[in-house]
C-alpha cells in the first residue's frame, strides 16, 4: 500500500521499520523539525527522520501544518492513508481528509484509557497493571476516534517506562501491518470509542520527578519506574541532586519519611510515608553517570539517619 508516515522519536522509527520491511510503499515522511536538545543545544535528528534518510525517503519537515505548502506536498505523494506514530504535532482536519483511506494513528495504551500525550508513563504512575496499543481513526478529537485495532500488554512488575516503551514500540508496528492489511482486504472496520472511561494523559512535567518522601514506598516505586529513563524521578542528599534511577518498594516498619534507615551492597532503605520503605538500587549523581548503590556507597559513605530530600 503507498502510504504517508507521520512521526518523529523512537516510537514512531519502530513502527516506520516495520513498515518497510514488510514491502509498503512509504511515498514520504512527515516528522518535526531538527531542534536542539540536550545540554549543548545540539541540533538532533530525530530517529524517523533518519531511518527515512537512509532508506532515500522524501523527509518533509514543516512547522506547522496549517499552511498550503504542506498540504500541497502531501497531495503530490498520491498515497491512500497515513500512518501516525508519536509525531507530536495535531493534524489539521484537511490533512485528515487528504487521504482516501484518511489517517490511523498508532496509540500506546487502551483506549479511552490514557487519551494525549504520555500514556505509558500514567499507566505506570497510576499502577495498572496492563496497557497496550490502540489503532484508530484520526478524527479532530485528541485520540477520540474509532478504533480498528486493540492488542493488550501485561505490565511487569520491574517494567519501566523506557522497557514498556520498547515493547509497545514492536507491538504497535505488529497491529499497524495487520490494520493495514485489512483495509487493503477492506475487512476493517473500526469501532467507537465507549463514552465511559476516559482518561487523559496529560504531558510529563520535570518538576514531577521530584520524590517526596511522604508517599507511600508503592507510589514512590512507580515513579521511580515512570521517569526511566526520563525525567529520572530525583530527590536530594547533603543538598546537591540526587538521581534515582532503579528501587524497590518493601514491607518495613514505619520511619520518618527520607529518612536512611539502613545501607549495604544491595542498597539503600529509605523511610516512606507509611509502614513501608523504599530500597534504592541505582542511584547518579550530579554530573556522574548512573551507578549501583554499591558503587555509589564507596564514593559517597552514607550512615543510617541521614535524611533525603532537605
Amino acid at each position: 500500500m503507498r502510504l504517508v508516515f507521520a512521526g518523529t522519536p523512537a516510537f514512531g522509527e519502530a513502527a516506520l521499520r516495520a513498515l518497510l520491511e514488510s514491502g509498503h510503499d512509504v511515498a514520504a515522511v512527515l516528522t518535526q523539525p531538527d531542534r536542539p536538545a540536550g545540554r549543548g543545544l545540539q541540533v538532533r535528528t530525530g530517529e524517523v527522520k533518519a531511518l527515512a534518510l537512509a532508506r532515500g525517503i522524501p523527509v518533509l519537515q514543516p512547522p506547522t501544518l496549517k499552511s498550503h505548502q504542506p498540504l500541497e506536498q502531501l497531495r503530490a505523494a498520491r498515497a491512500q492513508i497515513m500512518v501516525v506514530a508519536a509525531y507530536g504535532l495535531i493534524l489539521p482536519v484537511p490533512v485528515l481528509e487528504l487521504f482516501p483511506l484518511g489517517c490511523i494513528n498508532i496509540h500506546a495504551s487502551l483506549l479511552p484509557r490514557w487519551r494525549g500525550a504520555a500514556p505509558i508513563q500514567r499507566a505506570l504512575l497510576a499502577g495498572d497493571r496492563e496497557t497496550g496499543i490502540s489503532i484508530m481513526r484520526m478524527e479532530a478529537g485528541l485520540d477520540s476516534g474509532p478504533v480498528y485495532l486493540q492488542r493488550g500488554l501485561p505490565i511487569e512488575p520491574d517494567d519501566t517506562a523506557g522497557s514498556l516503551h520498547d515493547k509497545l514500540a514492536a507491538l504497535g508496528g505488529r497491529c499497524a501491518l495487520q490494520v493495514l492489511a485489512g483495509l487493503e482486504a477492506g475487512e476493517m472496520r473500526a469501532v467507537a470509542q465507549p463514552e465511559r472511561g476516559v482518561i487523559y494523559a496529560d504531558k510529563i512535567e520535570k518538576h514531577e520527578a521530584k520524590i517526596n518522601w511522604s508517599h507511600s514506598a508503592a507510589q514512590i516505586e512507580r515513579q521511580v519506574r515512570a521517569f526511566n529513563p526520563f525525567p529520572v524521578a530525583s530527590t536530594s542528599l547533603r543538598g546537591a541532586l540526587l538521581r534515582v534511577w532503579q528501587a524497590s518498594a518493601v514491607a518495613h516498619q514505619r520511619h520518618a519519611p527520607g529518612r536512611v534507615i539502613a545501607v549495604s551492597s544491595a542498597g539503600i532503605l529509605v523511610g516512606c510515608g507509611d509502614a513501608g520503605a523504599l530500597l534504592l538500587r541505582q542511584l547518579q549523581r550530579a554530573g556522574s553517570k548512573p551507578m549501583s548503590a554499591a558503587d555509589f556507597l564507596r564514593g559517597t559513605p552514607l550512615a543510617p539517619g541521614e535524611v533525603l530530600g532537605q
